[in-house]
């Protein structure tokens, strides 16, 4: 196994390769400035270790692992446009930096690009990346369907916010691991228990990013407070909601009604810990990271590998990498 760095190294030199400028320059450059933005990479960084721990030489999973970062950054590109964004990673959006037309169109064809992307896989192992793929795509846009219809809502279950982070973020990162597992040829068993240990430890991963929105400092690498000064009903407040008396919820929806900034913030905040919403999530948090490394134990691989995806896990968790 190679260290996360070297994964990344190289992972980074293969899109380098593919994606050159060409033209026409509109279509091609937007998709070279999104995947040139940064962030973790810990998308296609699962796909390359999931190849790399079942035997198969991790290089094979480069085009996989492409696919899915060039997928990922699609969605973003057509969810900032859904979202009016004007900041990605903190710099302009790519319809902020050119117009919405361009974003939709270098869009979908990174969409058809991160298909062409698994053609040259033999047949079999082709169609199992494809059908995983395919499902995992359109749960991605079914729960960017159900957040854009919570914005309408006044009421929103735990469970409905639970599916949608699951769709909208998780499902991807177990499709990383699974997509790797499928080019390395391991059994269908252990392919399912790495897309599961991904699934939980993406929900895991978007809960604690929605707790240190509020409760993060300045390492978190976000202005604190952003979804509470955007109404957003995240997993603090719906959880806050359910914890609350009558007086406390009134309290809440008071505070989320202020156009104060910095009050609102804090006074919502404030009320987040007095209904011991915070401790409840954070709970939450450590189950489906221990989920997580409980279903490494039915993967069939040896101890020294299963601690290497157990720390990859706890410093995502601890966002050291």
């Amino acid at each position: 196994m190679l260290s996360i760095e070297e994964y990344k190294t190289a992972f980074l030199q293969h899109i380098e390769k593919i994606f050159t400028p060409k033209e026409p320059i509109h279509l091609y450059e937007p998709i070279q400035y999104i995947l040139n933005l940064g962030g973790k990479r810990i998308r296609p960084l699962l796909t390359l270790i999931a190849t790399d721990i079942f035997g198969k030489d991790y290089c094979k999973a480069l085009n996989a692992a492409t696919a899915i970062e060039v997928f990922h950054n699609f969605s973003l590109i057509h969810d900032d446009i859904m979202d009016n964004a004007s900041l990605r990673r903190g710099k302009p959006t790519v319809h902020q930096k050119w117009d919405t037309n361009v974003g939709i169109l270098s869009g979908d064809a990174m969409l058809i690009i991160a298909y062409k992307l698994l053609e040259d896989y033999p047949s079999e192992i082709f169609q199992e990346l494809v059908k995983t793929l395919s499902e995992t795509a359109l749960k991605v846009c079914e729960g960017q369907q159900m957040d854009m219809d919570f914005e309408k809502l006044q009421e929103v279950s735990i469970e409905a916010y639970m599916q949608m982070i699951s769709y909208k973020t998780s499902v991807l990162i177990g499709a990383a691991l699974q997509m790797g597992s499928i080019i390395s040829e391991t059994t269908k068993e252990n392919q399912m228990n790495m897309y599961n240990f991904g699934l939980n430890l993406g929900i895991a991963f978007q809960l604690q990013d929605d707790y240190l929105d509020t409760f993060g400092d300045a390492s978190f690498g976000k202005k604190i407070g952003g979804d509470i000064i955007e109404n957003k009903k995240t997993i603090l407040y719906l959880k806050s909601l359910a914890l609350s008396n009558e007086k406390q919820r009134e309290e809440l929806l008071r505070a989320y009604a202020l156009n104060e900034v910095d009050n609102k913030i804090a006074r919502v905040r404030e009320i987040f810990q007095i209904t011991n919403a915070d401790k409840a999530v954070r709970q939450l948090i450590e189950n489906y990271t221990q989920k997580a490394l409980m279903i490494l134990e039915k993967i069939t691989i040896g101890d020294d590998k299963r601690e290497y995806l157990r720390t990859f896990a706890l410093q995502l968790m601890d966002r050291k990498i």
